[in-house]
């Protein structure tokens, strides 16, 4: 599992991105107007097909060389590479919607008092849970 960066080769056609070593890893490219939004975009798959792989224990492949990759026309390839912490600390904030059950008369009071359900949600968990910050306890 990479800790850090990882790189690995993308094909890259006129209309889709696909991470060679990662099958199921391609993203459409057709939006692209410059090549600098389809490295942006081969990155972002990369990073988010990484993360899955890393959240269900799948062994990360090593990288093909890409001169070893059979390209057809109107293809090319790319060596492309992520830096992984940030993309795992901006899915880690990504928010989750939760329903709850609370009385009616604590819904109308809590909204009369124009109070922020999901903070009070937020704080009330980690206090809960013995955090002091993100995940450190």
């Amino acid at each position: 599992m990479p800790r850090g960066n990882a790189g690995l080769p993308f094909l890259w056609s006129h209309r889709h991105v696909s991470i060679f070593d990662l099958p199921g890893a391609y993203t459409c490219a057709g939006a692209a107007d410059e090549l600098d939004e389809v490295y942006h975009m081969a990155k972002d798959c990369l990073a988010l097909h990484l993360y899955g792989m890393e959240q269900d224990g799948d062994e990360i492949p090593s990288p093909s060389r890409p001169s070893d990759i059979a390209v057809a026309p109107r293809q090319s390839v790319a060596l492309i590479e992520v830096w992984m912490p940030p993309y795992r600390d901006l899915i880690s904030e990504k928010a989750v919607k939760k329903t709850l059950t609370i009385p009616k008369w604590l819904d109308e009071l809590a909204v009369e008092n124009n109070v922020n359900f999901s903070r009070v949600l937020q704080d009330g968990l980690k206090r809960h849970l013995g955090l002091t910050d993100k995940r450190t306890r």
